[in-house]
């Protein structure tokens, strides 16, 4: 049981999986203090406010900071747009590149006249509605 589990720990799925984790994190810090020492700031002399993360309003003594929501929807707005612009566009635009010379593979299915199911192409007679192909 021992041996399985050091098997599955060694495995390279798990361990780019952790390392994807800890980076994330890491990233994920640097997002929130970008947001908050320098995005909310350039926001908040717009709008007069000096730090976000002070802002709140009371409700029948209850003191609802909705300011610091407010950092925290920047952030994931940042990190989603970072990952989008430098992770996700990149990568697309590569696996396109190395798609463009490649002719798209013969089908081995055809459709069938009557029903229109999906049929081999060497069919000589439709499984699902029993019609004579041509």
């Amino acid at each position: 049981m021992l041996k399985d589990f050091k098997k599955f720990i060694l495995r390279g799925n798990v361990v780019d999986l952790a390392v994807a984790v800890v980076i994330g994190a890491a990233f994920s810090a640097i997002v929130t203090a970008l947001v908050k020492d320098l995005v909310t700031p350039l926001i908040a002399a717009v709008g007069g406010k000096q730090d976000f993360s002070n802002l709140y309003f009371t409700l029948n003594n209850s003191k609802f900071m909705y300011g610091d929501f407010l950092n925290a929807v920047i952030s994931f707005l940042l990190i989603a747009a970072v990952i989008f612009f430098l992770v996700v566009q990149p990568i697309n635009k590569l696996v396109a590149y190395s798609n463009r010379n490649k002719t798209p593979e013969d089908s081995t299915e055809k459709k069938c006249p009557e029903c229109l199911s999906e049929i081999p192409k060497a069919a000589s007679r439709c499984a699902f509605c029993t019609a004579k192909l041509t």
